[in-house]
């Protein structure tokens, strides 16, 4: 993307990745286009796991279209898991790292056809795939239908999710001629007042569901349909307070920072991307304090993608993983002790100082790239990710990776809260403190998903 600065320009005039992410003032993006609630966050939450939740993703998804004979071959090749049963209305989850073996992005393609993909999900997974996308000698021809936090123009399609346990009778109900048999992570066709429409049947925050996408003329006239019935179901709406939240109790480590930062390997697309992008605007908050920027990199093993992985194909990484068929930290649940929670709550508004770090309620994130260190006995074991609270589980939830000696379910460890000589002007000046908390399962509660 020639003719502006890149990302590598930016690093390169702010020291070092690290620095660059350390200094930025960036919070957790927002959802734009919806509001910050419906009704409340609490009972929006609680929908997805006592009737039904509509959750609207047609304006802050990226969407990459890959279309030609040579679609499929080349995601392969930057995808760690197997494609080979990819066909046409099913989908997949894609796991892609770079060279060193290290996670770039996952995301969602969805096989509209033989020759066409459609790869939703972040910024971050579009831009590693359309970077390589631009240097194949495949036939592909790629386009790029961009979020509405960058465009304001028309999306391709409009998607929402229904999940609860109340979504397959709901669906049923709307569908004009009946609702096709639909096997996990397979797509289905039908129409909702007379539009013609597709359906994921998949799962978020551990519930059964649909993703359902349509074209963008169609939207308005499928919801009406979707919320008139839904009232019979409970049908909440939720607003961008609640979406933030869905990974958290599933255990989905929605956003662990992208190797991209960092190797000679990678400075080629560091060059490419603009300044600009989401990786040139982010940022990283919290307690853990890194050497380097590669401290903050996970591997696929780590959350839990190790048997996604399929050495029977060549892929970017392929070597590197091979060399590393394991790991050394475990994704865990934190559940966070509430009275320390509340400690710390009332220390950030109260009058005493110094304060603590204000403890913002969903969503507790105060970076793109959250950070903060576990310790156990004043030893660092490992770092979390991500940290939201869920009405569902009453109480503060947080997805870490620790150490696999102590990831036993039900020790205690605290979470160190606050970001220490903070640089940027969005934190508040605050005293830096423990929250004891306790190792749970990932996912924090069993799914209910049937997988036939």
């Amino acid at each position: 993307m020639a003719g502006q600065p890149s990302l590598e320009d930016k690093i390169q005039q702010a020291g070092s990745a690290l620095k660059m992410l350390r200094e930025s003032t960036l919070g957790p993006p927002l959802l734009p286009a919806i509001p910050a609630e419906f009704t409340n966050w609490r009972d929006e939450q609680r929908a997805w796991r006592t009737s039904v939740c509509l959750l609207e993703q047609s304006h802050h998804m990226t969407e990459l279209h890959l279309r030609g004979a040579d679609a499929h071959k080349f995601v392969s090749q930057v995808a760690v898991n197997r494609l080979d049963n990819l066909t046409r209305l099913r989908a997949k989850q894609l796991v892609m790292t770079d060279e060193s073996g290290y996670m770039v992005s996952d995301c969602i393609v969805f096989c509209e056809a033989d020759d066409f993909l459609r790869v939703v999900g972040p910024p971050t997974a579009s831009n590693w795939l359309q970077f390589h996308a631009e240097r194949t000698d495949l036939s592909i021809e790629v386009t790029r239908d961009e979020n509405m936090i960058v465009s304001r123009e028309r999306r391709d399609v409009f998607r929402f999710q229904l999940q609860g346990p109340n979504a397959l009778e709901l669906v049923r109900e709307v569908a004009d001629d009946g609702l096709p048999e639909i096997k996990f992570f397979h797509i289905g066709e039908f129409s909702i007042a007379g539009h013609r429409v597709r359906a994921l049947r998949h799962g978020m925050a551990g519930m059964p569901g649909f993703e359902i996408y349509g074209p963008w003329e169609a939207q308005e006239a499928v919801r009406a349909r979707v919320e008139e019935a839904g009232a019979g179901y409970g049908l909440r709406k939720a607003g961008s307070l609640a979406y933030a939240t869905t990974g958290q109790e599933s255990g989905w480590m929605a956003r662990p920072v992208p190797a991209v930062y960092a190797g000679d390997h990678n400075k080629s697309f560091r060059k490419w991307l603009p300044a600009t992008s989401f990786e040139g605007s982010a940022s990283i908050g919290g307690s853990f304090v890194a050497r380097e920027i590669s401290d903050h990199f996970v591997e696929p093993y780590e959350l839990g993608y190790g048997k996604m992985v399929n050495f029977d194909h060549d892929f970017v990484g392929r070597d590197a993983l091979m060399e590393r068929a394991s790991n050394g930290r475990t994704k865990v649940t934190l559940e966070l002790n509430p009275d320390d929670v509340f400690r710390v709550m009332r220390a950030s508004v109260g009058k005493e100082r110094p304060r603590t770090k204000f403890i913002a309620l969903p969503v507790a994130n105060y970076a793109t790239f959250q950070a903060d260190s576990v310790t156990l006995n004043g030893a660092e074991i490992g770092h979390s990710q991500w940290c939201t609270y869920s009405s569902n589980a009453g109480a503060l939830l947080s997805t870490a990776l620790v150490e696999n000696e102590v990831a036993e379910i039900g020790r205690e460890v605290s979470l160190v809260w606050g970001e220490s000589n903070s640089l940027r002007p969005a934190v508040e000046d605050h005293e830096m403190t423990e929250i004891r908390a306790t190792i749970m399962p990932v996912p924090y509660f069993e799914k209910v998903i049937k997988r036939d």
